[in-house]
């Protein structure tokens, strides 16, 4: 979205590293690594291009400003809630001798966002439907950086979802922090999606991350209905135990997570679902750590993203006790990583010799096309006759670690 606003303006847009007048730094603060990790995006920055005016906008520029002041070479810091309108702050990209900071106060008031389809697609394009976040949870950062929960207007959703399928993207992703608490007017989460899968054209729609306790059953059945809406779930739980999940303030028990999701595996065929799993949060014992070791191997999950528990100034974990000491945070992350891995590659053995729709992204090496199916297995296609954005029909023929291996079906290729 923003690069589109410094398309439309006239700017020409090029890869990270090449010479640039302005580079945008669109930071998160999830973590005190991405914290950092921005700080090193900038000082890469102007160690290649000293000239360039760099601008520092969204989640750590709102709440580490101070922080980021003190880098030379920032000219722009602007905060979550201005983000988007960057280029309204930058007259002239010449250096400053100071950095101009650009926080307002962020609101709960429904939002509309002014920003075209941009350039012919060359992926999946996400769909921005709801910000900020009213759950809390006592290791994060986001409310603070985003601002409480607050959602687009139904009808600029309708807008902006309409443009890109006119531009020829084939999917859609509804994004956002806290999706399932989608609330404008008298519409509701389940509302957005009906509204989307009506678009005759759209042929792919997908759910991005997504609470437990926000799914309603209504979204469960009508995946298991729709050819369009996708046949995958990214449902956060982070422990696969009750006293830390209580300690962590998630509305849920391990019990309830997994009744949901055995439900979900049983109502649509061929599911896929994700989650995240945090290690190290304080109290983490070691049987509290095998509790979730073992919700991930004795669960339809079939991948966890893994989080090593980071902790972030304001938030209620800095006052807990018995912090998990960091050499045991790293092992039990890495024993997390290799579950997951596993139980990725044994969710993919399910579907050799089936029939897969993928999406065509990139190239991972000439003639080799890498996309993601329906139920999100990633495929690489070896085939010279493809671009980005092409749905095509493959058969799965091998799995290598992360990654299937599709032969496209002859009698039904590009879609």
């Amino acid at each position: 979205m923003i690069g589109n606003t410094f398309r439309q303006s006239g700017y020409e847009l090029v890869e990270f590293g090449q010479a640039a007048d302005v580079c945008v730094i669109n930071s998160c603060t999830v973590t005190e690594q991405a914290d950092s990790k921005c700080r090193q995006l900038v000082r890469q920055v102007l160690r290649k291009n000293p000239a360039t005016f760099v601008a520092v906008v969204g989640c750590y520029a709102q709440i580490g400003s101070a922080a980021l002041q003190k880098i030379a070479g920032i000219d722009l810091i602007v905060g979550t809630q201005d983000k988007l309108r960057v280029i309204e702050y930058i007259d002239d990209p010449i250096k400053l001798p100071e950095p101009r900071v650009i926080k307002t106060s962020m609101t709960k008031a429904p939002f509309t966002i002014a920003a075209g389809a941009g350039a012919a697609p060359t992926t999946r394009a996400n769909l921005k439907i709801q910000d900020g976040c009213d759950f809390m949870c006592s290791f994060c950062v986001i409310p603070f950086a985003r601002g409480r929960a607050r959602s687009r207007a139904l009808g600029d959703i309708q807008r902006e979802a309409l443009q890109l399928i006119d531009a020829g993207h084939q999917e859609l992703v509804l994004t956002g922090v806290n999706i399932g608490t989608y609330q404008f007017e008298d519409k509701k989460f389940f509302d957005v999606v009906k509204m989307l899968l009506a678009i005759p054209e759209l042929k792919r729609l997908r759910i991005s991350s997504i609470e437990p306790t926000t799914i309603p059953n209504e979204l469960i059945a009508l995946m298991a209905d729709s050819e369009v809406l996708c046949p995958h779930l990214h449902i956060p739980v982070q422990s696969g135990d009750d006293h830390i999940l209580a300690g962590m303030k998630r509305l849920y028990t391990t019990a309830e997570y997994l009744q949901f999701i055995e439900y979900a595996a049983a109502r649509v065929p061929d599911v896929l679902i994700g989650t995240d799993l945090m290690s190290g949060f304080p109290g983490e014992s070691e049987a509290a750590f095998r509790a979730s070791c073992d919700l991930l191997k004795n669960s339809p999950l079939a991948y966890a993203h893994v989080f090593t528990f980071s902790e972030r100034g304001g938030t209620a974990a800095t006052r807990l006790k018995n912090k998990v000491a960091p050499p045991i945070k790293k092992i039990r992350s890495a024993e997390l990583h290799r579950l997951s891995e596993a139980k990725k590659f044994d969710f993919y053995k399910r579907f050799l010799g089936r029939q897969l729709r993928v999406l065509t992204e990139e190239q991972s090496t000439p003639g080799h096309w890498l996309g993601f199916s329906d139920n999100y297995i990633k495929v690489a296609i070896p085939c010279e006759k493809l671009s980005p954005n092409s749905l095509v029909r493959v058969r799965l023929a091998s799995v290598a670690g992360d990654t299937g291996i599709g032969e496209i079906v002859k009698a039904a290729s590009v879609e």
